[in-house]
């Protein structure tokens, strides 16, 4: 099955934290054919979007216009602070990943999916300067600042920025095989620890 990949992108998006991720999964699809994953950037709205330090650029959808994803990636950065007061893009999240088959954040993007009430009893962490940031959302999760990512099934949280790479080529190993995901990592020329949720 090609699973669909969902990418949130938003001003101030930190640039590595969504392009990480979308280079491990177009990748991996591109080395089997284009049998393995659909990515595609989503916006609250159409335009171009202005991430950290100005890199411009412009999402495939809308919030309503996007295909349901089978993955949905939401990305950190300084952006985050202004998701959290945003009722309908949080629902968005909330009522997408009750059909996800993962949920995953990056960064500081594990503060969109604790405001969205998704962190709740999960061993979960975020960029270490906003580890406590995490714990005032998600009081009942157990935030750790000693791990690259968790992965609890529907539900992971990746660390700072690079961290989301390791994540998602976790992610790939796990949907399909360890040898898929080095693959991909070979051709990113990545130094991939396969260990999940290592320490950093």
């Amino acid at each position: 099955m090609r699973r669909h990949v969902a990418i949130l992108v938003f001003d101030e998006v930190e640039v590595l934290d969504f392009a990480g991720p979308f280079e491990v999964f177009s990748v991996t699809d591109e080395l089997s054919g284009g049998t393995r994953f659909n990515v595609c950037l989503v916006a609250e709205t159409p335009g171009t979007i202005r991430a950290r330090n100005g890199l411009k650029i412009v999402a495939d959808h809308t919030l309503e216009s996007a295909p349901a994803p089978q993955i949905l990636i939401v990305p950190g950065g300084y952006g985050t602070r202004a998701l959290l007061k945003k009722p309908a893009l949080v629902e968005w999240v909330r009522r997408t990943a009750k059909h996800a088959e993962i949920v995953a954040s990056v960064c500081t993007g594990a503060l969109v999916l604790a405001k969205a009430g998704l962190l709740d009893s999960l061993d979960v962490t975020t960029h270490a300067e906003n580890l406590d940031d995490l714990r005032a959302l998600a009081p009942a999760a157990r935030v750790h600042g000693d791990r690259r990512f968790h992965d609890h099934g529907r539900i992971a949280t990746a660390a700072g920025i690079s961290a989301g790479i390791d994540l998602s080529l976790h992610l790939v190993a796990r949907l399909h095989d360890t040898a898929t995901a080095e693959a991909t990592a070979r051709y990113m020329e990545y130094h991939w620890r396969n260990d999940a949720g290592a320490q950093r």
